[in-house]
C-alpha cells in the first residue's frame, strides 16, 4: 500500500482503515478533547484541509471536517502538520510554534496535556504504519 501524499484521498482512506483496524485496541485517552485542525499550503486540492481530532468517545478519532464547539483550533502549514502528525517530530512542532507558524485558538492547556500524555505502545505501532504509507 502506498506511499501516498499526506492528506491525499488515498492517504485519508488508508488512515481511516488503520483507525478501524485498531478500534478498541488502544488505551483510552486520559483527556477528553475536541480539536479542529486547519492545514494550509496543501499541495493539492483547494490548498487547505480541515480536519478534527476528538477523544470524547474514549478513543482517538481523527477525520475530515470540523466538529461543533471544539476546545481549540490549530492552524498550521502542510509541512509542519506532516512533521508532527506523521513523523512524530515534536521538536519541529515547537520550532514552528516559536516561529509563529502554528496558530492556536482556545484552550491551549488541553493541547499541552495531550502532548505530555504517556505513550501507548500500540500508538507507536500505528505511527510506524502511517509512516510506511506516507510519501
Amino acid at each position: 500500500m502506498g506511499p501516498f501524499p499526506f492528506l491525499s484521498e488515498e492517504w485519508i482512506e488508508a488512515a481511516t482503515g488503520l483507525q478501524a483496524e485498531y478500534a478498541g485496541k488502544v488505551t483510552a485517552p486520559s483527556l477528553q478533547m475536541r480539536m479542529n485542525l486547519v492545514v494550509t499550503e496543501v499541495p493539492f486540492g483547494e490548498g487547505t484541509e480541515d480536519a478534527h481530532l476528538d477523544t470524547t468517545s474514549g478513543e482517538l478519532v481523527i477525520n475530515r471536517g470540523h466538529v461543533a464547539e471544539p476546545d481549540l483550533k490549530v492552524t498550521l502549514d502542510y509541512e509542519t502538520a506532516k512533521a508532527i502528525l506523521v513523523e512524530q517530530n515534536q521538536q519541529a512542532g515547537m520550532q514552528a510554534f516559536m516561529a509563529g507558524k502554528i496558530k492556536i485558538e482556545g484552550d491551549m492547556s488541553k493541547l499541552l496535556a495531550l502532548q505530555g500524555a504517556p505513550p501507548d505502545p500500540i500508538h507507536a505501532e500505528i505511527a510506524g504504519r502511517v509512516k510506511a504509507f506516507t510519501a
